[in-house]
């Protein structure tokens, strides 16, 4: 058996990228031999993304992706399990490439983009999987927009790309795209008007208002003065042409936009991990439950 030294990890570690500790499992399983211990890590990178495609992914990053001509844009949430990860350099640069590809070749899916080529010339679905080998979590891309504007796109990316925005702004001056943009992010408008305001959401807020207004013991006219006035003020907080400006609360968006002869065509707002339930893990009571596993396996063997 070949002596395993740091230099022969080092260079299996630089030819596959795999962690440190995963090189020197493999070379010692293959007897020193760096051949077949790229063969055993081949194998094991694609068995770590087996078991970790079970994982939940509700961190990650937003990317975002413009092209010059400030018409065609695309945004992709990538996912990751831990917010660790989600700040890696191969993580951030894939989920980059993703938002280009999208941009470019308007996939109709998932499935279509991980057939989609990156630059390197390999399949998205390859570079994931092998992202997932080298860094040992499931990472998933959930959900993505292709944006071909009416008049130009602007972007802005928050929170450690946790946050990311498109808005189609026709008119106006050149940093009204971008005041938009961090307005969006900031204020998280539901839709642009009412009319794309879900009506569910409108019917819950009637709801709730009604409930106060009964509570109130006013007359029946007001009360249903309070409540119209509670769905309205819901409305306007919702939606983009309703808000107040963040960086000039005595003008409302819809007024701004009039000032500066534009108007918005449409937007994007993609918040990491939205929607999704996320696992609530108790250290305490695992470490138990790994504890009381071990002392009945020892039990078992004794037996």
């Amino acid at each position: 058996m070949a002596e395993i030294t740091a230099a022969l990890v080092k260079a299996l570690r630089e030819k596959t990228d795999a962690p440190m500790m995963e090189c020197k499992k493999a070379l010692t399983e293959a007897q020193g031999d760096p051949g077949k211990a790229e063969e055993i890590l081949r194998v094991r990178l694609g068995n770590k993304a087996s078991k970790a495609a079970e994982r939940v992914t509700a961190e990650g990053v937003v990317a975002l992706h413009v092209h010059h001509d400030g018409k065609t844009g695309a945004i992709v949430e990538l996912n990751s399990e831990t917010d660790f990860v989600a700040k890696n350099e191969d993580f951030v640069a894939f989920s980059l490439e993703l938002a280009r590809l999208i941009a470019e070749h308007d996939p109709p899916d998932p499935d279509a983009l991980g057939r989609c080529l990156t630059h390197e010339g390999r399949s998205v679905e390859a570079v994931r999987t092998a992202l997932v080998g080298k860094i040992g979590e499931n990472m998933s891309i959930r959900r993505f927009t292709r944006v071909r504007a009416e008049g130009r796109l602007s972007s802005y990316v928050h929170g450690g790309s946790r946050i990311g925005v498109l808005v189609d702004v026709a008119g106006g001056h050149d940093t009204l795209g971008r005041d938009l943009a961090m307005h969006i992010a900031a204020s998280k408008p539901k839709a642009l008007d009412r009319s794309g305001v879900p009506q569910a959401l409108i019917d819950t807020e009637r709801r709730v208002a009604t409930e106060k207004a009964a509570e109130s013991g006013k007359p029946a006219e007001i009360a249903a003065r309070m409540i119209e006035g509670s769905v309205q003020k819901f409305l306007k907080e919702v939606t983009l042409l309703g808000q107040v400006f963040v960086k000039d609360d005595k003008i409302m968006i819809e007024q701004l936009l009039r000032q500066q002869h534009a108007r918005v065509a449409g937007f994007v707002l993609y918040m990491v991990g939205e929607g999704i339930e996320r696992k609530t893990v108790d250290f305490a009571a695992e470490v138990a439950a790994q504890a009381a596993a071990a002392q009945g396996q020892s039990t078992g063997g004794q037996a």
